[in-house]
């Protein structure tokens, strides 16, 4: 092979390896953008276990004077409501734990791109994070995870417009034996808008 042969397939090797590293494979947990914040090794009392109702708002920075009741707006050019509210923050913003709880499943969905969903302590309900740049490295199915801690980094993956990304944000009330895609939605505005002073 000639010089300029072999000049062509290096340029087309690096192209390719650039390529793959900004592609997302669905579950594989990564690292994604995180702008500031770590795990908290103690909860401050107020954030303790045993308030499901009282959750936090799970975007860093964004107060609870932010948030807009979206819950039933209508999507699919009218087929279907939301069921959940979307928290709009710039691309890499940390989202957190909204609650203690443990992921329950990290998944790759065609409409909520990245995904992960989190059961409460008491097992009963369901927090669903959509649209996500990707997880906090070392995340994975089954951990605990303490109400703020930084799980993933805000994103437009899935249905999402890339130029508004934002977290969808729903709830589910789960019944005994319900699966991560089961439950009854319950409107998060109320719980987050209507909770105690955000951080």
């Amino acid at each position: 092979m000639t010089r300029l042969g072999w000049s062509i397939l290096a340029i087309i090797l690096l192209a390719t390896i650039g390529f793959l590293s900004l592609v997302s494979f669905g579950g594989a947990s990564r690292e994604p953008a995180l702008v500031t914040g770590e795990p908290r090794d103690e909860l401050p009392p107020s954030e303790a276990p045993g308030a499901p109702e009282r959750l936090l708002v799970p975007v860093a920075g964004v107060p609870r004077t932010a948030l807009s009741d979206d819950y039933e707006q209508e999507r699919g050019g009218g087929t279907r409501t939301h069921r959940a509210i979307d928290i709009m923050a710039p691309q890499g913003t940390i989202v957190r734990a909204a609650a203690p709880g443990r992921i329950e499943k990290l998944f790759l969905s065609h409409d909520g791109g990245l995904t992960i969903y989190q059961r409460s302590l008491d097992r009963r309900t369901l927090y669903y994070y959509a649209h996500l740049l990707g997880y906090r490295r070392g995340l994975s199915e089954g951990q605990a995870v303490r109400a703020g801690e930084p799980i993933a980094a805000v994103g437009a993956t899935g249905n999402a417009d890339a130029a508004a990304p934002h977290l969808h944000f729903a709830v589910n009330r789960v019944a005994p034996g319900d699966r991560w895609w089961q439950g009854q939605p319950v409107n998060p505005y109320p719980l987050l808008a209507g909770s105690r002073t955000s951080r």
